[in-house]
């Protein structure tokens, strides 16, 4: 169950952008040292090593993906860039049945009034962590309109967890 925190943008911002320098630094790091090892190794010389080269991109990036998945994605220097990727895949998550969930808010459907108040919390959010505030006007708006929606029917309005029963119950309605 993911659940929306509260954070500050530029703080998150500064950190992501540190996570991706160490990121890219390692990548960069890990590429050279094994395309140039596997070249010394196994290469000619004045030869086409080319095939060494990319090799050890390739490991580089194998080796990138096991890190990352193994190691990295625990450190706490990597935690604001894993909270903005688990925002945008629970975003997505909802963005894939939006045509489901929509229909079910129009005909008044609690839990579908729940998910679609996370989905404009949570996009509000992840607007505001990007800095990107071209869409936001009409957002607000949507979101100001289905806030009192939510108040009229005496819907709790902070729904800051995606529960993931509300996914599959408005997956389960009938098109």
């Amino acid at each position: 169950m993911f659940e929306i925190q509260p954070m500050n943008a530029e703080t998150f911002r500064q950190q992501t952008r540190r996570s991706t320098v160490i990121i890219a630094l390692i990548f960069l790091t890990l590429a050279m040292v094994l395309s140039t090892t596997a070249v010394a190794v196994f290469g000619e010389p004045g030869g086409d090593n080319l095939r060494f080269n990319v090799g050890g991109v390739f490991v580089a990036v194998l080796l990138m993906v096991a890190l990352m998945r193994g190691k990295f994605w625990t450190q706490e220097w990597m935690a604001p860039a894993v909270y903005g990727w688990r925002l945008k895949r629970s975003l997505m998550s909802v963005t894939n049945v939006m045509h489901q969930v929509t229909a079910a808010v129009e005909a008044g459907d609690p839990t579908a009034l729940k998910l679609l108040r996370f989905y404009h919390l949570g996009l509000s959010q992840m607007h505001e962590l990007d800095g990107n505030s071209s869409d936001h006007g009409q957002l607000t708006r949507e979101m100001d309109l289905h806030k009192a929606r939510m108040d009229a029917l005496g819907i709790e309005t902070e729904q800051t967890q995606l529960n993931p029963a509300w996914l599959e119950a408005v997956k389960q309605t009938p098109r």
